[in-house]
């Protein structure tokens, strides 16, 4: 991910210097279960221990010889080791593979806690919103086009519950990424007990693998993957929702926009919801990452290497997309400007129609036939539609000629929009203990 959208505690996640002081860690708790074990002389473990990390550089002029990430990091690191016989037994019985997925699965549950945190402090943001708005009537909309009354708590508690069930199944991905394995070069402990395998995982805050090839089954990592682009998804849907409601015609929600802040090169009036575009793209970009890693799980036999040239750009991509989504969203949100006025007006632009549903309830009630009914209060609004005559009016003049009269009092408190939306209050309960 390019840095203008990597924020520096996960950008420091996915660092290569970062990713070889895990590969160091690993290769040293391997080495001192070996020594417990007695398959390797106990000595030699601090002296590895006691070895820096090699640089990316020094790395990268290995491999630049050796085509081998694994080897060449090996070699960078052993030349740092004194005495030089200890490095012999550093990667003792493993396959890179014990390596390069053990740490995988550390950067990934690294990744995860920042993501985790930043999910829930999301979710406290858009509950805190919801609740505060949880009175403010506005136009429910379906297919783009005024439907019923509604509030502007309730459209935003849908995307807080929604996140907080990202934020759960990211939970349950990071208990499925979070494994070990070291079990040798097509998973069979071969050349190494399962021991260590149980030892490293212990050290790390790992589980071992309950069955692995060379590599671990991707299934899990996919899971991920998956959990992640869904998150970034809800971030869009909230993205998006703002971006309509700050259209002109629209005008109910707008982003916050900031002293010295320019909206266009061109036009000095503009004010556009360039985050939540911003946050429309990204997550475009988090969603493309879920084929690649899913492609993964089917592989050659015990393993080849098609994941893993796949896996360097998509888990750290999805990763980082992710981490500075769910902050932009927090703070598009925390200083969301909401223009309840606006919201009423709207609501009532229809001269009326947005009744039309419990208008044609209260006929029915009344006697009059469904079909009827309907036919009725279709009439009248298409008549509201094309010449803009208030629907109460339309209604009057359409009953009569239909020989029905209307309860004027019944029809204020049809028309009365806090009505429908008097069985919210459930809603906000649970959205009250939404933690």
């Amino acid at each position: 991910m390019i840095p203008r959208y990597t924020l520096p505690e996960m950008g420091l996640v996915w660092s290569e210097a970062h990713k070889y002081e895990l590969w160091c860690r690993v290769e040293t708790l391997v080495l001192e279960a070996h020594a417990a074990g007695g398959t390797v002389p106990p000595d030699v473990v601090e002296p590895v221990r006691q070895a820096p990390p090699p640089t990316p550089e020094a790395v990268a002029e290995v491999e630049a010889t050796t085509q081998h990430d694994v080897i060449a990091f090996l070699t960078a690191w052993a030349d740092n080791t004194a005495p030089r016989d200890a490095a012999a037994y550093v990667h003792f019985g493993m396959t890179s593979s014990d390596l390069l997925d053990t740490a995988l699965a550390l950067q990934l549950a690294e990744a995860s806690d920042i993501l985790l945190d930043k999910a829930t402090a999301l979710v406290a943001t858009l509950r805190d919103h919801a609740l505060a708005h949880r009175t403010t009537l506005r136009a429910g909309r379906t297919h783009g086009i005024h439907a019923e009354p509604d509030v502007w708590g309730h459209r935003v508690a849908d995307l807080a519950f929604a996140m907080a069930r990202c934020r759960d199944r990211l939970r349950r991905a990071r208990e499925a990424v979070a494994v070990c394995k070291i079990s040798g070069a097509v998973g069979t402990y071969s050349q190494i007990d399962p021991v260590v395998e149980q030892h490293v995982a212990a050290q790390l805050g790992l589980r071992p693998a309950d069955v692995a090839t060379q590599v671990v089954m991707r299934d899990g990592i996919s899971e991920w993957a998956n959990a992640l682009a869904l998150a970034a998804t809800v971030c869009e849907a909230v993205a998006l929702e703002v971006r309509h409601g700050q259209r002109t015609e629209v005008r109910e929600v707008s982003e916050s926009f900031g002293r010295g802040q320019k909206g266009s090169s061109a036009m000095p009036h503009k004010r556009n919801p360039i985050a939540a575009e911003r946050i429309c793209g990204l997550a475009r970009v988090v969603r493309a990452q879920m084929v690649p890693v899913m492609e993964g799980v089917p592989l050659w036999h015990e393993r080849d290497i098609s994941h893993s040239s796949a896996e360097r750009i998509a888990l750290p991509d999805a990763a980082t997309a992710t981490d500075y989504l769910l902050h932009l969203t927090a703070r598009l949100v925390d200083g969301l400007v909401v223009d309840a006025a606006r919201m009423r007006a709207n609501l009532e632009a229809t001269g009326g129609l947005i009744y039309s549903s419990a208008v044609l309830l209260e006929l029915v009630e009344s006697g009059t036939s469904r079909e009827d009914a309907y036919a009725l209060v279709q009439r009248a609004a298409m008549e509201t539609w094309e010449a803009g005559v208030p629907f109460r009016d339309t209604l009057r003049k359409h009953a009569a000629e239909a020989g029905r009269r209307l309860d004027e009092g019944r029809l204020d408190e049809v028309c009365r929009p806090e009505r429908y939306v008097e069985r919210l209050g459930p809603v906000f309960d649970r959205l009250k203990e939404l933690s």
